[in-house]
Protein backbone atom coordinates (compact mmCIF):
# COMPACT_ATOMS: atom_id res chain seq x y z
CA UNK A 1 0.00 0.00 0.00
CA UNK A 2 0.91 3.51 -1.21
CA UNK A 3 1.82 5.88 1.35
CA UNK A 4 -0.88 8.93 0.95
CA UNK A 5 0.72 12.04 0.23
CA UNK A 6 1.58 15.05 2.80
CA UNK A 7 0.26 17.58 0.40
CA UNK A 8 -3.17 18.09 1.33
CA UNK A 9 -2.76 17.40 4.81
CA UNK A 10 -0.33 20.62 4.45
CA UNK A 11 -2.55 22.66 2.58
CA UNK A 12 -5.21 22.29 4.73
CA UNK A 13 -3.20 23.17 7.98
CA UNK A 14 -1.78 26.67 6.07
CA UNK A 15 -5.64 27.10 5.40
CA UNK A 16 -6.30 26.63 8.60
CA UNK A 17 -3.46 28.56 10.36
CA UNK A 18 -3.64 31.72 8.03
CA UNK A 19 -7.58 31.37 8.73
CA UNK A 20 -6.85 31.52 12.80
CA UNK A 21 -4.45 34.37 12.60
CA UNK A 22 -6.84 36.46 10.36
CA UNK A 23 -4.95 36.20 7.39
CA UNK A 24 -6.01 35.47 3.35
CA UNK A 25 -5.31 32.40 2.24
CA UNK A 26 -4.43 31.96 -1.55
CA UNK A 27 -3.37 29.01 -3.66
CA UNK A 28 -1.42 29.16 -6.73
CA UNK A 29 -2.59 26.48 -9.06
CA UNK A 30 -0.65 25.95 -12.15
CA UNK A 31 -3.39 25.37 -14.97
CA UNK A 32 -3.93 22.42 -17.00
CA UNK A 33 -7.08 21.19 -18.54
CA UNK A 34 -8.25 19.18 -15.39
CA UNK A 35 -8.72 22.41 -13.79
CA UNK A 36 -12.12 24.13 -13.74
CA UNK A 37 -11.21 27.58 -12.96
CA UNK A 38 -11.90 31.03 -14.80
CA UNK A 39 -9.77 30.92 -18.29
CA UNK A 40 -9.90 34.86 -17.82
CA UNK A 41 -7.81 35.39 -15.23
CA UNK A 42 -5.03 32.68 -15.95
CA UNK A 43 -1.55 34.42 -16.71
CA UNK A 44 1.35 32.20 -17.65
CA UNK A 45 -0.71 28.72 -17.22
CA UNK A 46 -0.77 30.04 -13.48
CA UNK A 47 -4.24 31.32 -11.41
CA UNK A 48 -4.25 32.39 -7.67
CA UNK A 49 -7.11 31.67 -5.99
CA UNK A 50 -8.56 33.23 -2.41
CA UNK A 51 -10.15 30.47 -0.29
CA UNK A 52 -10.77 32.68 2.60
CA UNK A 53 -14.48 32.42 4.29
CA UNK A 54 -15.43 35.45 2.62
CA UNK A 55 -14.53 34.75 -0.85
CA UNK A 56 -15.72 31.26 -0.64
CA UNK A 57 -18.78 29.01 -0.32
CA UNK A 58 -18.98 25.28 0.18
CA UNK A 59 -15.13 24.92 0.03
CA UNK A 60 -13.63 21.48 0.44
CA UNK A 61 -10.22 20.44 0.89
CA UNK A 62 -10.36 16.89 0.13
CA UNK A 63 -7.15 14.67 -0.70
CA UNK A 64 -7.28 14.36 -4.38
CA UNK A 65 -9.24 17.76 -4.86
CA UNK A 66 -10.33 21.40 -3.40
CA UNK A 67 -13.82 22.16 -4.83
CA UNK A 68 -15.22 25.50 -3.81
CA UNK A 69 -17.74 28.21 -5.19
CA UNK A 70 -17.08 31.84 -5.78
CA UNK A 71 -17.30 34.82 -7.71
CA UNK A 72 -15.23 36.07 -10.46
CA UNK A 73 -16.67 39.70 -11.65
CA UNK A 74 -19.69 39.51 -9.53
CA UNK A 75 -20.65 35.96 -11.10
CA UNK A 76 -20.77 32.78 -9.18
CA UNK A 77 -18.56 30.00 -10.63
CA UNK A 78 -17.88 26.60 -9.44
CA UNK A 79 -13.89 25.83 -8.96
CA UNK A 80 -12.44 22.45 -8.83
CA UNK A 81 -8.60 21.78 -8.47
CA UNK A 82 -6.79 18.95 -8.81
CA UNK A 83 -4.65 18.63 -5.69
CA UNK A 84 -1.51 17.81 -7.61
CA UNK A 85 -1.76 21.25 -9.57
CA UNK A 86 -1.18 23.49 -6.24
CA UNK A 87 1.74 24.63 -6.51
CA UNK A 88 1.63 27.00 -3.41
CA UNK A 89 -0.36 28.19 -0.47
CA UNK A 90 0.13 31.83 1.38
CA UNK A 91 -1.19 34.24 3.53
CA UNK A 92 -1.95 37.48 1.17
CA UNK A 93 -1.43 40.04 4.45
CA UNK A 94 2.32 38.43 4.66
CA UNK A 95 3.56 36.27 1.62
CA UNK A 96 4.12 33.53 4.01
CA UNK A 97 3.27 30.09 2.55
CA UNK A 98 4.65 26.98 1.53
CA UNK A 99 5.65 25.90 -2.07
CA UNK A 100 4.90 22.65 -3.79
CA UNK A 101 6.28 20.72 -6.85
CA UNK A 102 3.13 20.27 -9.18
CA UNK A 103 2.23 16.93 -10.37
CA UNK A 104 0.41 16.18 -13.35
CA UNK A 105 -2.71 14.75 -12.72
CA UNK A 106 -3.67 11.31 -13.13
CA UNK A 107 -7.59 10.42 -13.41
CA UNK A 108 -6.69 6.76 -12.66
CA UNK A 109 -4.80 7.67 -9.72
CA UNK A 110 -7.33 9.48 -7.95
CA UNK A 111 -9.17 7.44 -5.10
CA UNK A 112 -12.36 8.53 -5.47
CA UNK A 113 -12.43 9.96 -1.83
CA UNK A 114 -13.74 13.39 -2.81
CA UNK A 115 -16.97 14.30 -4.23
CA UNK A 116 -16.00 15.38 -8.07
CA UNK A 117 -17.04 14.21 -11.35
CA UNK A 118 -14.28 15.10 -14.01
CA UNK A 119 -17.11 13.78 -16.88
CA UNK A 120 -18.37 17.14 -17.00
CA UNK A 121 -17.58 19.10 -20.11
CA UNK A 122 -15.42 22.39 -19.43
CA UNK A 123 -17.05 24.94 -21.75
CA UNK A 124 -13.49 27.15 -21.03
CA UNK A 125 -10.57 27.38 -23.80
CA UNK A 126 -7.35 25.64 -22.78
CA UNK A 127 -4.96 28.53 -21.91
CA UNK A 128 -2.99 30.19 -24.06
CA UNK A 129 0.84 28.49 -24.21
CA UNK A 130 3.20 30.09 -22.13
CA UNK A 131 6.30 32.41 -23.59
CA UNK A 132 8.20 31.80 -20.64
CA UNK A 133 7.99 30.50 -17.10
CA UNK A 134 8.24 33.42 -13.76
CA UNK A 135 10.17 32.80 -10.96
CA UNK A 136 8.69 32.19 -7.59
CA UNK A 137 8.04 34.94 -6.00
CA UNK A 138 7.31 33.57 -2.10
CA UNK A 139 10.34 34.38 0.46
CA UNK A 140 12.02 31.96 3.00
CA UNK A 141 10.64 32.28 6.53
CA UNK A 142 13.03 31.53 9.28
Amino acid sequence: MEKPSTKPYLLRAWHEWCTDAGYTPHLVVHVDAACQVPREFVRDERVTLNVGAMATNRLIMGNDWIEFQARFSGVSRQISVPVARVEAIYARETQEGMQFEIEDYDPAADTGSDAHDSTGPDDDPPPPPSPKEKAPWLKVVK
